[in-house]
């Protein structure tokens, strides 16, 4: 068991960290220093911004229940 929630947490993990690499910088940090800041005349669609970042926030939160469970799960085993 212990090792299905590491493996989900692995694959939660990775998926976050594409995810937030997707995410459109909005001005001003290190965004800047990789193009962000570049104005672009063709603008992403802001139902697509809305449903990346709900995809986002779900993954987020099994990403937690993850860590939650595996720190339940090490706690009882020890």
């Amino acid at each position: 068991m212990v090792l299905g929630f590491s493996i989900a947490l692995i694959v939660f993990s990775l998926l976050l960290m594409l995810l937030v690499l997707m995410h459109k910088g909005k001005g001003g940090g290190l965004s800047d220093m990789f193009g962000g800041g570049m104005q672009s005349s063709v603008g992403g669609s802001s139902v697509a911004e809305r449903n990346l970042d709900r995809i986002t926030l779900l993954i987020g939160l099994l990403w937690f229940a993850c860590i939650v469970v595996l720190g339940v799960l090490m706690k009882i085993n020890n």
